[in-house]
């Protein structure tokens, strides 16, 4: 674990490399304060060894059990199999993909070997070794260090006074009390409470199963939402109560309603000119299962609540179509087969250290809490083309949901895609094509 640290006044960049996936979405959990930036899995690959292994997190409870070599042998497995797949997937691809003669070769070359990546990611565990860079303000990162402090895991209880030690070079008044008596006191709250109720939702639904799974529920949504937003949307222009408002609304016929909220969000000329606050009035819970790698992405989202059950194999994996089209999927079953069973046999004596070996093809369900503006940056966002098929699927579904609960508050959500796309970075590829031509001309011969 390396630290690299440059002080900012009142925030401070830091770069954690060199971490797992587990202690990656420990820091970015947090939604305010903090702006973290990954080591993609969609332009690196992570087959590279370092002294001969590959580079994850060897959690040492694992390694002093029984359980160590079973342990080293699945996630090498894991690897040996994203390394032997990514040449020929890769040229199935190509082959199913042809180059068109208005792409260039960088482009083309760009967005084949992304889909492959895209396509494999689903066998790297969470142990996977990766860099995290953060910037945040002081209060931010003295509550991130609390809550680091407070972690059931070994490595991210460690990384947390790593962070401290920097943090303590460069903005030492802003973080001290992360350390304090006071510090120490409230990450034991947090622990406790966490491990109690733990224990009271494994005594009430231990015994339950789980329903059939859906990938994307709209669980909840309020009725009154578009009157909540028309009358937010006047507020501001008024000298009446919000009450009065409110009041007001419930005269008005639904087109008349209508007219407000389409005045209100305007000609929108591209995903950018988004809506103002007053569709901060009404929120959506969803209920999402998902396989690893989509939450991974759909997590940084910021101002939204977000919560997530353990990293498990209970909910069984994805396949992405394109491997059994290319006659690739018998390995990637075998691989995840394997690391299931390997954590089953951990499990039931290390419960927490064995969520390290879950590979991200498998699924995980969140719960996700959003209003109707960040609903309108979301979907927008990661329904885009570029974005990777498996949370392009949950933007587009949650889209759907919406309109049927309340068209007329996404009837102006224009730049969702509903599309798909055999190459999803083509298109972002040949735009920098565009920028690096404009920025370095070619001279003509002559």
């Amino acid at each position: 674990m390396a630290m690299i640290r440059w002080p900012n006044w009142g925030g401070a960049h830091l770069a954690c490399e060199g971490i797992s996936n587990i202690a990656a979405k420990a820091l970015e959990d947090s939604r305010l304060g903090i702006s973290p930036l990954e080591k993609s899995t969609r332009y690196v690959p992570f087959n590279r060894k370092l002294n001969g292994r590959y580079r994850y997190y060897r959690e040492p409870a694992i390694m002093a059990s029984p359980h160590a070599t079973a342990y080293e042998t699945t996630l090498d497995h894991l690897f040996d199999t994203y390394t032997a797949l990514i040449d020929p997937l890769l040229g199935w691809i190509k082959r199913v993909t042809p180059q068109d003669p208005s792409t260039s070769e960088r482009a083309y070359n760009s967005a084949t070997r992304a889909k492959a990546l895209d396509l494999l990611r689903g066998l790297l565990p969470m142990a996977t070794l990766t860099n995290v860079g953060l910037f945040g303000n002081g209060r931010a990162f003295e509550y991130l260090l609390v809550k680091l402090a407070a972690s059931p895991h070994g490595e991210v209880r460690t990384l947390g006074g790593a962070m401290q030690q920097e943090l303590d070079q460069m903005i030492p008044s802003f973080v001290k009390r992360a350390k304090t008596e006071r510090g120490q006191n409230y990450a034991r709250y947090l622990s406790t409470n966490r491990d109690r109720s733990q224990h009271l939702a494994q005594q009430l639904c231990g015994q339950q199963q789980p329903a059939s799974p859906v990938t994307v529920q709209l669980v909840e949504s309020d009725p009154a939402a578009e009157a909540k937003v028309v009358a937010a949307i006047l507020y501001p222009h008024t000298d009446l109560t919000l009450e009065q408002l409110q009041t007001i609304v419930t005269e008005l016929s639904s087109g008349e309603k209508e007219a407000i909220i389409q005045t209100y969000i305007g000609d929108r000329g591209s995903r950018f000119d988004r809506p103002g606050r007053a569709f901060e009035e009404t929120y959506y819970t969803f209920d999402i299962l998902a396989d690893l790698g989509a939450y991974r992405d759909l997590h940084r989202h910021r101002v939204l609540t977000q919560e997530r059950q353990p990293y498990t194999v209970n909910h069984g994996y994805v396949v992405p179509p394109e491997l059994v089209a290319a006659n690739l999927a018998d390995p990637y079953h075998q691989a995840l087969v394997a690391a299931a069973e390997t954590f089953t046999q951990i499990h039931p004596d290390l419960p927490t250290a064995a969520q390290y070996g879950v590979p991200f093809a498998y699924r995980v369900r969140w719960r996700m809490k959003l209003n109707l503006r960040e609903v309108y940056h979301f979907v927008e966002l990661r329904s885009g083309r570029q974005g990777h098929a498996s949370y392009r699927e949950i933007a587009q579904e949650m889209y759907r949901q919406i309109q049927q609960v309340h068209p007329t508050l996404v009837a102006q959500m224009h730049y969702v895609d509903l599309h798909d796309y055999d190459l999803e970075r083509l298109a972002a590829e040949q735009r920098l094509d565009t920028r690096l031509q404009q920025r370095d001309p070619i001279e003509p011969h002559g």
